[in-house]
């Protein structure tokens, strides 16, 4: 009996393995600013401290902007319009955040 080698770096991710990537990508970022997760930072969007409002703003308006490039891209790869990306190519061509001054 012989056996088959499957090379790991061929097995096409699932939509699961985009969206655990991405989520984590969004709460690091939220991190970075020292808030807990992506969705504690959300949660100051009315804070009555200014500057934690505008971050949790910039914040959320980016969030949704990476959501939709990659489920916007994903569904290209479903039509047959581009080749399904590594996990680490859609990370890499996800927006920036730009966090206010």
């Amino acid at each position: 009996m012989s056996i088959i080698k499957i090379d790991p770096s061929r097995i096409a991710p699932t939509v699961a393995d985009y969206q655990t990537a991405i989520q984590a990508m969004v709460d690091e970022t939220a991190q970075s600013l020292d808030f807990r997760s992506g969705d504690s930072l959300a949660s100051y969007v009315t804070s009555t401290v200014s500057l934690w409002a505008a971050q949790a703003q910039a914040f959320v308006a980016w969030r949704d902007n990476v959501w939709q490039h990659a489920y916007g891209e994903l569904a290209k790869v479903q039509a047959g319009e581009r080749e399904q990306p590594s996990v680490e190519v859609l990370i890499g061509e996800l927006p920036p955040i730009t966090w206010p001054e």
